[in-house]
């Protein structure tokens, strides 16, 4: 299951030598994934608040594009073209995105979520919120409070202890908010043993 994520993500899928890439808008909810045996995956996730030049957050909402092949070694993006990344050389080429400007970021999404005071027109901080991440900012705050949720839960403490920490009405709320955004429910999670880092930056804003 993938999780809800505002974030953009680059997948490149290689196949019996051949390569393809797309990419990942936001999600609003949580998905399932299938994993085709002899099929290589490689996912660039990019930090809340990154997005791709010339393409529209709103339009690959819940959505993925493919990304033209130029051969079988590149691909077309930002109207260049680009090698395929691989596993080794992944943050060259995301550093090598941002400085031709085809990777953008926008820090007042940070802001926002961190609940940092600005003195910009909140219709203009809306404005931005929704440029780059396509998401209003009740969307993003419901899923990161519900990853915060899952780090908590994953770190042992109880369920009705995460309902209190992480600001939810009920347990039954809680059930809710991280079977639509996570996948699972709130049992499942705390007995999964991947834990997140914990404060997480929902902690801070509860905490204000």
């Amino acid at each position: 299951m993938c999780p809800a994520d505002g974030r953009w993500t680059l997948h490149v899928a290689k196949t019996h030598k051949v390569v393809h890439m797309s990419i990942g808008g936001p999600t609003t909810k949580a998905v399932p994934l299938t994993h085709f045996e002899g099929v290589e995956w490689l996912a660039i996730k990019f930090k809340l608040g990154v997005f791709l030049r010339g393409l529209s957050a709103r339009t690959l909402l819940d959505e993925e594009a493919s990304l033209s092949p130029a051969s079988k070694s590149y691909f077309w993006l930002g109207g260049s073209r680009w090698q395929f990344p691989d596993y080794e050389n992944a943050d060259t080429f995301v550093d090598w995105l941002a400085r031709a400007q085809v990777l953008l970021y926008d820090p007042i999404v940070s802001a926002v979520v961190e609940d940092r005071p600005s003195k910009m027109p909140i219709r203009t901080l809306r404005y931005r919120f929704l440029r780059s991440t396509g998401l209003s900012i009740s969307n993003i705050r419901q899923i990161e409070r519900a990853r915060y949720a899952t780090a908590l839960l994953q770190e042992g403490m109880t369920i009705l202890d995460v309902v209190e920490q992480a600001g939810y009405a009920d347990q039954a709320h809680l059930t809710r908010s991280l079977k639509r955004i996570m996948g699972q429910t709130p049992a499942l999670m705390r007995a999964m043993s991947k834990p997140e880092s914990v404060p997480h930056p929902y902690a801070a804003l509860l905490a204000d």
